[in-house]
């Protein structure tokens, strides 16, 4: 009987086993799909932040209207997303025309939603696209819009990547770092951590400044006032 036993724990043990190394397999493919939709919505919602951010202030700056200024920051949007996904591959060797072919398949999507999202967001927000830059209500609906385009973006590169398209069209040149040699290696190479630190903190950093503004101006309108009671006083 204990030899009956052993033959039949035996097939059922490597099954077990078998079972068990697919189940770790599909546990890594599927972390490693994450972390490279992670990636890939980050990169581009770090391009699309400073795109808008430095299309709004050149809008403002040179007088263009509403409209105007939109476009100008979706398409700064839309350049600035394209050069940072397009750094790791000319990096990697590719030149710079093979590099933004690759990323323009691999990244237009992504960056379309994006925009898509995060301009409804705003429009949505009362004053959001009226309000200035040194307004803090621009930078708290900004924060909003940026983080419901992550969410809108995310799906959208991990369901390309399970098809083998967006970002799994550039992974393998995310691997070639070592073989790096020449001006190549002073090309940045930006990890996703960096990445959301450096939205926090442009983020966070914008906002402080307009808080900081407005709680100036309301000091000084405050001082204006005492003076001109003062003054009224006086005169009469």
């Amino acid at each position: 009987m204990s030899d009956h036993h052993a033959g039949h724990d035996g097939p059922h043990h490597e099954a077990s086993d078998a079972d068990q190394h697919a189940h770790d397999h599909d546990h890594r493919v599927t972390g490693g799909s994450n972390a490279m939709a992670l990636s890939a919505t980050l990169h581009c919602l770090t391009g699309c932040a400073i795109g808008e951010i430095l299309g709004l202030m050149i809008g403002t700056a040179i007088g263009l209207s509403v409209g105007w200024t939109i476009l100008l920051a979706v398409g700064l949007a839309f350049l600035f997303g394209y050069t940072l996904s397009a750094f790791p591959l000319v990096r990697a060797g590719l030149g710079v025309g093979a590099a933004l072919g690759i990323v323009f398949a691999a990244d237009t999507l992504s960056i379309a939603t994006m925009e898509v999202v995060d301009n409804a967001v705003m429009a949505l927000i009362p004053g959001a696209m009226d309000a200035g830059l040194v307004n803090s209500l621009f930078w708290v609906s900004m924060m909003i819009a940026l983080a419901a385009a992550f969410l809108a973006a995310y799906p959208v590169n991990r369901r390309l990547l399970a098809r083998g398209r967006g970002h799994a069209l550039t992974h393998e040149f995310h691997h070639s770092s070592s073989q790096v040699a020449g001006a190549r290696r002073f090309i940045p190479s930006l990890p996703a951590t960096t990445l959301a630190i450096a939205i926090v903190a442009f983020m966070v950093g914008g906002l402080t400044v307009s808080i900081a503004d407005e709680l100036g101006n309301e000091e000084s309108g405050g001082a204006g006032s005492h003076a001109s009671a003062g003054g009224s006083t006086i005169t009469r």
